[in-house]
C-alpha cells in the first residue's frame, strides 16, 4: 500500500496486508503482509534483546498507536517463521484501514498476495457485489483466532445496558473500519439507534473521560491493551448473544482474569465475538504468486503448534487450521497440505491390516508396523492423485 511504512504497528490482524519477499500479503481487518524470496546473501538483522517486548500473535489482534518498535518486533517474528522454513521467506506487513478494504486490497491490489478479514464482510462483500463477483477470486487459507466485541461507558454514565445506550453518542470505530461495519450491523439488527461517531481507539478512551461521548467500541482479541490499561472510571457493558445475532457472531466471556481493573473478581460479562481468517487471492497453480503462497503455507502450517505454545499470545491456541470455512473454497496448496497432513482414519488403519494380513507383509515390532502403515499411507495417497 503507498506511504506503508515499517515504523507503523500491524498488531491489530484484520487491519492489513502482508508482503511475502519474493511477494505475499496477509492483512486482519487492515494490515496486510507481503512476502518475497529472501537473499540468501543478506541475513535478516536480529532483534536486540534490549528492546524484547511482550510475545504476542504472529499478527497480533490488537492496533494500537503507531510504535516502530512494535512494528519491528512483529516483523522480527514473521521472520523467523520465514526463516525456519526450507524455502526462505521475508515477510513485509502493509498496515491497512479495515477488512473490508482489505478484501478490495488483495481484489483489486497487485501487490496483495495475503490479507485477514471477518467471514460476515466476506459474506457481506459476496452478497453485494460491490466488488464484483469474488467466489472465483478469493479463497482462504485458515480460519484463524475470534476476537471479541468491547462495550466501554463510563463508570458513572449512568448507562445499565446497551439499550440505554438509544440516542446516547457511541464511537463505533474509525470510519471504514471492521468494528465500524460490525458495530452498526449489531446495533441495527438489535434496533438501538445511536448518535454515531467514528474516532480512534485512543481519542475515544480520551472522549470517554472528558464526557464528550457516552461509549465506545473496542473488537480484539481479549485482553486488548487499549482496554486493559483502563482502570477505575470505566467499566464493560454486556452485549447480548440475542436471536438475531447467532447468525454471524459466537457468544464470548469477559472476566476479571482478562480485564482486572475493569471487571470485579467472580463478575463475568457476556459478550459477541467474531470469527477472522487467512484469505489470499486465487491465483493460477501455474503462476509464481501460486508458488509464492505455497511456501508460506509450507513454513506457517508445519509451525503453529510453536506458536501455540507459551510465550506465544493464548489467541493462538484457538486456532485450527483444518477447520473449514462453510460456502468458500480453499487455497489448493493449503488443502493439498492439509491432505497429505491429515491424522488417518479409522478406515485407512483397517485397510490396513488388511493389506498387511493378505500379503503376509512383515511388521514385527510395533516401530516396525508404523513404519510400514506409513508407507501404505504414502502409497495410498499417491494412488489418490493419478
Amino acid at each position: 500500500m503507498g506511504g506503508a511504512r515499517p515504523a507503523l504497528s500491524f498488531e491489530r490482524i484484520y487491519r492489513g496486508c502482508v508482503i511475502l519477499c519474493a511477494a505475499l500479503m496477509i492483512g486482519f481487518g487492515g494490515a496486510e503482509l507481503r512476502a518475497q524470496a529472501a537473499p540468501a546473501t543478506k541475513p535478516l538483522a536480529p532483534v536486540a534483546k534490549k528492546h524484547a517486548a511482550p510475545a504476542q500473535p504472529l499478527i497480533a489482534t490488537q492496533r494500537k498507536a503507531p510504535s516502530r518498535l512494535a512494528a519491528h518486533t512483529q516483523t522480527a517474528r514473521l521472520k523467523k517463521v520465514a526463516r525456519a522454513s526450507k524455502a526462505a521467506l521475508r515477510i513485509m506487513p502493509m498496515v491497512g484501514a479495515g477488512g473490508g478494504r482489505n478484501i478490495r486490497d488483495l481484489r483489486f491490489m497487485k501487490g496483495a498476495d495475503l490479507a485477514i478479514t471477518q467471514p460476515s464482510l466476506l459474506a457481506r462483500m459476496r452478497q453485494s457485489g460491490e466488488i464484483g463477483a469474488i467466489d472465483d477470486k478469493i479463497v482462504y487459507l485458515a480460519k484463524l483466532f475470534n476476537e471479541e466485541m468491547h462495550l466501554v461507558v463510563r463508570a458513572d454514565a449512568g448507562v445499565a445496558s446497551i439499550q440505554h445506550l438509544a440516542g446516547r453518542t457511541v464511537n463505533l470505530g474509525e470510519a471504514g473500519s471492521g468494528t465500524q461495519s460490525i458495530a452498526r450491523d449489531v446495533f441495527t439488527r438489535l434496533g438501538i439507534a445511536v448518535r454515531e461517531v467514528n474516532m480512534t481507539e485512543r481519542a475515544a478512551i480520551e472522549g470517554l473521560r472528558t464526557g464528550d461521548i457516552d461509549a465506545t467500541i473496542v473488537i480484539g482479541g481479549k485482553p486488548v491493551p487499549a482496554v486493559a490499561l483502563m482502570a477505575a472510571g470505566f467499566r464493560l457493558l454486556p452485549v447480548p448473544f440475542v436471536k438475531q445475532l447467532r447468525e454471524d457472531f459466537l457468544p464470548a466471556i469477559l472476566s476479571n482474569e482478562d480485564y482486572p481493573g475493569l471487571i470485579e473478581p467472580g463478575r463475568r460479562v457476556e459478550t459477541l465475538a467474531v470469527g477472522s481468517v487467512l484469505i489470499a487471492y486465487n491465483w493460477p497453480r501455474d503462476s509464481d504468486r501460486y508458488q509464492k503462497i505455497e511456501k508460506f503455507v509450507e513454513a506457517f502450517f508445519p509451525r503453529l503448534a510453536k506458536l501455540q505454545a507459551p510465550p506465544h499470545h493464548p489467541k493462538w491456541r484457538e486456532v485450527n487450521v483444518a477447520a473449514t470455512l462453510p460456502g468458500w473454497t480453499r487455497f489448493g496448496a493449503a488443502e493439498d497440505w492439509l491432505r497429505d497432513h491429515r491424522e488417518p482414519s479409522a478406515a485407512a488403519r483397517e485397510q490396513f491390516e488388511q493389506f498387511v494380513s493378505t500379503r503376509q507383509a512383515r511388521a514385527g515390532t510395533a516401530e516396525e508396523r508404523e513404519r510400514l502403515f506409513q508407507d501404505f499411507m504414502q502409497w495410498q495417497q499417491a494412488r489418490e492423485r493419478r
